[in-house]
């Protein structure tokens, strides 16, 4: 891990979260040019075959004229799983990174989906504030450069269902499932990928998400956290290149890793030296989504990279066994309630994440569906009956929420439902944190 990573994970990205609980509402193509091969590309066979479409996108920044192929995955009479030996003719990835290409068949199994690069393949800079090359001058945040050819990304899903998703993350997916007996199945295949996903912290299904693109967030319309993250996620394997001489390309840092996988099944925890640590992409991965939030204009986007940059914090200290906890109430003894959590050596002492849960019920009794959520309402102040300050959030699946720059005293703070015709419940009961600086 690179100095200036560890030191940024060690003076504290976030603090705790403080859980309030609330009651309910108050009511009773691509532009570019075809001949060049640049637009999103389908291919049909010229027979009356069956076809099933296979379509996603290679997301790591996003890869531009990357070539796409794709294998049906198929057991043979023993059971075992390999590629149909028909593949799909590459396509290229449009402007956006997207892909469409057709297998002939019927839409049932699972396939295998592959890009490689070739001197045409662009790769847009996903790291604040730039991605460094060994070879050349730093590419600024959001700028196209040539990616390396020897770089190959992978990814699997069922035909039914899924959108296959070219990312690094999917990569070490299938490396782990080639190490099984039968790899390419679908069970092994759907364990990787599970796998992957607890590694890094990520939500069960977060692989299957659509990765948006960091350089354009503001333009992403309705972006998850959990798509969020997964995007960092790909952003830190190659941050983590950026001043640590060791890794020179992102071809490097997936060489490594995937290596370590083909092993040893396996990711280096905390690395000796020589390898790539699971916490090292990590802390680089919290590192780009605070840069992040001052990349955006949005409000609901600064606040859902808050969370994101919350959640890789505490997976590193989690897996890395760096900082402990010491289980103890988040109270100031003044008989407040509902506020507890883990008091957290060296984080910052002046700021607050506030988190709390989506009501099922309005206080009639009557369902609250998610639908019918607007948003949150937050209300701060310096005692019980004067929570003076307020923070809105227009987003129902927003759950959590980092308040900072809170001066020295007790703070205290509550939350309210605004649900889609402007009516707010009552406040949540009030729980508070001293702050001490």
């Amino acid at each position: 891990m690179s100095s200036n990573v560890k030191k940024r994970v060690q003076q504290g990205l976030l603090t705790l979260p403080l859980v309030a609980f609330i009651s309910g509402c108050g009511l009773a193509g691509s532009s570019a040019d075809s001949s060049t091969d640049n637009r999103m590309s389908s291919q049909t066979a010229a027979t009356d075959q069956p076809e099933v479409r296979v379509a996603g996108a290679a997301v790591k920044g996003v890869i531009r004229q990357g070539l796409v192929t794709a294998n049906r995955l198929v057991s043979d009479k023993s059971g075992t799983y390999q590629l149909d030996r028909l593949a799909a003719k590459p396509v290229r990835t449009d402007n956006d990174g997207r892909y469409e290409l057709r297998l002939r068949g019927q839409a049932e199994g699972w396939a295998l989906v592959e890009l490689t690069a070739d001197a045409s393949t662009r790769m847009v800079c996903d790291v604040v504030p730039a991605c460094e090359q060994a070879s050349g001058e730093a590419v600024a945040f959001g700028q196209p450069f040539q990616l390396d050819s020897a770089i190959v990304l992978r990814g699997a899903g069922d035909l039914t269902r899924d959108a296959i998703y070219l990312t690094p993350l999917s990569q070490l997916a299938i490396a782990l499932a080639e190490r099984a007996t039968n790899g390419y199945s679908p069970e092994s295949l759907q364990a990787a990928y599970q796998t992957v996903e607890n590694w890094f912290g990520l939500s069960a299904g977060a692989l299957r998400l659509a990765p948006p693109d960091l350089t354009q967030l503001d333009q992403a319309g309705d972006v998850s956290a959990d798509a969020l993250q997964v995007a960092v996620m790909n952003a830190a394997f190659l941050a983590v290149v950026n001043n640590n001489a060791r890794w020179s390309s992102l071809g490097d840092v997936l060489d490594d890793m995937a290596g370590q996988i083909t092993q040893t099944g396996q990711l280096a925890i905390l690395g000796d030296g020589s390898n790539l640590a699971l916490s090292d992409i990590l802390a680089a991965a919290a590192v780009q989504a605070s840069d992040l939030q001052q990349t955006v204009a949005s409000g609901t986007l600064s606040q859902k990279l808050v969370i994101v940059e919350y959640r890789n914090v505490q997976r590193f200290k989690t897996i890395a066994g760096v900082y402990g906890t010491d289980g103890s109430t988040v109270a100031d003894g003044s008989g407040t309630t509902g506020a507890t959590g883990d008091t957290v050596a060296g984080l910052p002492a002046n700021s607050a994440l506030l988190s709390w849960q989506a009501p099922l019920t309005r206080e009639n009794g009557v369902s609250l569906s998610m639908g019918e959520i607007a948003g949150y309402e937050v209300g701060y102040g310096p005692s019980p009956d004067n929570l003076s300050q307020s923070l809105a959030i227009g987003d129902a699946y927003v759950d959590e929420l980092l308040i900072d720059e809170l001066s020295a005293g007790t703070w205290y703070f509550a939350v309210r439902t605004l649900d889609a015709e402007g009516n707010r419940s009552r406040w949540s009961e009030v729980v508070s944190k001293v702050i001490s600086i």
